[in-house]
């Protein structure tokens, strides 16, 4: 059995109850849930959070809630790592036979299922690889990154590619947060999943959007607002 878990701890500094806060007018983890649910990848959509209206809102969402997550899992600290081993070690405890795990984060509304799929697929065709996980490109070359300096200037980071044309420059791509595809015993054994151990599944840029300040969560309604449109316009 496929298994999606979904971390969603009641605690956010930023963005106060980030994870159910309304987003174009739903909780912000209902699209995790429902993304999942329409997949049709997975015989369990778990949601892995200590707060009880996450809880009441991932169940009537459809999910399931059937632990609480330990309180030294629920710190600012706490790496998502330790938190699906923590899942899936109860999972496997109660019978639940988990053939592939997929970490899905709680503030991903544009992820889309066809990438679910898509990253099952490959990860199952590569018995030689560990996971699969969501990335996409930045937007400018990254080796033309200047830092600010004390005195109010600025300086490169790279200073020896700043002369260089922006296509001599090699494509850099970062981690897209919205999903992690991986075998039970690479996440038991907490194998690192930024390495070759990993296959890419590369998402347009105008499907990824962090949602860490206030900033980005506007940002990110605009941008789903306007895929929705575009969409129903098709």
């Amino acid at each position: 059995m496929n298994v999606a878990i979904i971390p969603a701890r009641g605690g956010s500094k930023r963005i106060p109850r980030k994870n159910i806060r309304l987003f174009n007018d739903r909780p912000l983890i209902a699209y995790s849930i429902a993304a999942a649910l329409e997949s049709g990848c997975f015989g369990r959509v778990v949601v892995t959070t200590e707060d009880a209206e996450v809880a009441e809102i991932a169940r009537r969402e459809g999910a399931e809630v059937p632990f609480v997550r330990p309180a030294e899992l629920c710190d600012d600290y706490v790496g998502t790592m330790p938190i699906l081993q923590h899942a899936l070690r109860w999972l496997l405890a109660e019978g639940c036979a988990v053939d592939l795990a997929c970490c899905i984060y709680a503030t991903a509304p544009m992820l889309h299922i066809d990438d679910l799929r898509r990253g099952r697929d490959l990860l199952q065709a590569a018995p030689h690889k560990q996971y699969a996980f969501s990335v996409t490109s930045f937007p400018f070359p990254i080796q033309r990154a200047v830092r600010l300096t004390a005195d109010g200037g600025v300086e490169p980071i790279q200073p020896e590619c700043i002369p260089k044309r922006s296509q001599d420059l090699e494509e850099a791509y970062h981690d897209a947060g919205q999903f992690y595809w991986g075998r039970t015993e690479a996440f038991l054994k907490g194998l690192p999943i930024f390495s070759r151990h990993a296959i890419p599944i590369i998402l347009p840029r105008h499907r990824v959007q962090d949602i860490d300040t206030p900033e980005d969560w506007l940002r990110a309604e605009f941008l789903h607002r306007a895929i929705q449109l575009a969409e129903a316009e098709r």
